[in-house]
């Protein structure tokens, strides 16, 4: 099945560039993997980060905060909280307001909502300093409502030679044409709760879809959770137990084998 969906990726990415501005930039994610490597966590160090590395500090829930080498600093699903730093860009999704807020503090420049207006699915593509972000839409449960369409995103972070994805509340497995269009993801954010969002075991099935070598959960609540999603994704990755929030990581250190890093949080 997974080949079957693979198939369709070239003419999908051919659809993808056909709509792309001539002027934009193009997206390294949708190219090939890179190198292979190791993992390097790190105590906070924005001012130690090299030109080819990014870190990564989770802040709990959903949220982590993404600095890249020129400084920028990035928030997910934010809902007012990323610690003590004020991002230069937050990105938000609607399913649960503590994915979003209605509130921003002003002084943040760029505030990318995952969710459009009046039907529309949010469309973002911009570059930020040395960082380029762009989002591909999918559908949540929307409780009384029902279903929404388009009104979850998974933002695409391409830094430093990287694509990082924060899949934020997604709630249901990814279609051919969702996996076309997100590309080559290095490293994977994943909501794990097995409720809130979906099933585990769909979940998995997500990530062998995107086949990145570094995932890190997220959105998982509490230890029972958590070892259980460590109990299902055992056999297809290695473990690491990192003792600190923050790790640094590069193209060239990625792992060789996926991986699954849990940093310590809920």
């Amino acid at each position: 099945m997974l080949m079957r969906s693979l198939a369709g990726i070239p003419f999908l990415l051919a659809t993808l560039f056909a709509t792309v501005p001539a002027n934009a930039v193009a997206s390294d994610c949708l190219a090939m993997a890179q190198g292979p490597g190791l993992v390097q966590p790190a105590a906070y160090a924005p001012t130690a980060l090299q030109a080819d590395q990014v870190q990564l500090t989770f802040v709990g829930h959903a949220t982590f905060v993404i600095e890249s080498p020129g400084g920028v600093r990035i928030a997910t699903d934010y809902d007012g909280y990323a610690g003590d730093v004020l991002p230069d860009v937050v990105t938000m999704n609607h399913a649960h307001s503590s994915h979003y807020t209605d509130n921003p503090d002003p002084a943040i420049k760029h505030v990318l909502r995952g969710w459009g207006e009046d039907g529309q699915p949010a469309q973002h593509n911009l570059t930020v300093g040395d960082v380029r972000i762009r989002n591909v839409t999918t559908d949540i449960r929307g409780g009384m409502t029902g279903r929404r369409d388009d009104a979850n995103s998974i933002f695409i972070f391409e830094v430093a030679g990287l694509c990082i994805g924060h899949l934020g509340h997604l709630h249901h497995e990814l279609t051919p044409q969702h996996v076309g269009l997100i590309g080559r993801l290095d490293v994977v954010l994943v909501p794990v709760d097995g409720g809130y969002t979906m099933a585990q075991a769909s979940m998995m099935n997500v990530l062998k879809d995107l086949k990145a070598r570094l995932v890190i959960p997220m959105h998982f609540f509490g230890p029972t959770t958590l070892s259980r999603f460590i109990s299902n994704a055992s056999a297809d990755f290695e473990v690491e137990m990192a003792a600190s929030p923050v790790t640094i990581v590069s193209a060239s250190s990625l792992p060789q084998r996926p991986k699954l890093l849990v940093l310590p949080g809920h």
